[in-house]
């Protein structure tokens, strides 16, 4: 469902993604977990069609991504770390305009998701007059609409209190277990180990280890198993002394 493909991209002097591939099968939810700097926004962005990447190739649902954007996107859902709305549309037409541009009729499916999201009160607010949280709602409640089989989530519970967390979480099992592809970039482990099968680390824009998280956690320098987040320090420390 999301194929990368030796995926670079230098921004300058900086490499900021170095000869990147992996794939990520229906119903998997994978972490993309590294260090300030590792490269994962901007991998995240060359999956998205963001951004352009200097070489590699990214598929979509088999579909590839640079040579047919438009088809790729349509099935493909994306949730910035930081969500941009426009500034005079309110919720509710946020949600019909999405719909539109995926040929979506009819406001149903709209009002189910406010619905879902407990937007209802919110319906005719703009924007700015809503908390993080509900842009966080509001952001992945348009992701959502035209169902997407891939998603790419950057910090998706940014703002949001415990009973929202505990609801986007649901709505990312469920996503999974309807058989999306998932790619969720985090550096709440605590939510990585809940949520996430097969584990993906960055450092200096290189993937430095990948596996299941009991495999991740038995990569520590003294072969130990170690919980994840020491794990990940280890990981990403050796790396970074290691000669590129």
């Amino acid at each position: 469902m999301i194929d990368a493909s030796h995926l670079a991209k230098r921004f300058g002097s900086v490499k900021a993604v170095d000869d990147l591939s992996f794939r990520i099968g229906p119903g998997e939810i994978v972490g993309l977990l590294g260090r300030n700097g590792a490269g994962k926004t901007t991998t995240l962005h060359m999956l998205a069609g963001i951004t352009r990447p200097d070489s590699g190739r990214v598929s979509v649902c088999g579909i590839d991504l640079l040579e047919q954007p438009k088809t790729a996107k349509a099935c493909l859902g994306f949730i910035a770390d930081e969500p941009e709305f426009f500034e005079y549309l309110t919720v509710e037409e946020h949600l019909k305009f999405s719909g539109m541009l995926y040929g979506i009729q009819g406001t149903a499916t709209a009002d189910a998701l406010i619905s879902r999201f407990g937007l209802e009160e919110k319906r005719r607010a703009y924007p700015e007059e809503l908390s993080r949280g509900m842009r966080q709602k509001l952001a992945l409640a348009c992701v959502l609409h035209h169902d997407p089989k891939a998603i790419l989530l950057d910090e998706p519970l940014t703002g949001l209190d415990p009973a929202g967390m505990r609801d986007m979480k649901d709505t990312i099992l469920a996503r999974a277990r309807d058989g999306a592809a998932i790619l969720l970039s985090s550096h709440l482990l605590f939510l990585v180990e809940e949520l996430c099968s097969r584990l993906l680390i960055l450092n200096d824009g290189r993937l430095v280890a990948s596996g299941t998280m009991l495999e991740i956690r038995g990569a520590a320098g003294d072969g130990s198993s170690r919980e994840l987040e020491a794990a990940f320090l280890d990981i990403t420390s050796r790396s970074a002394a290691s000669p590129t």
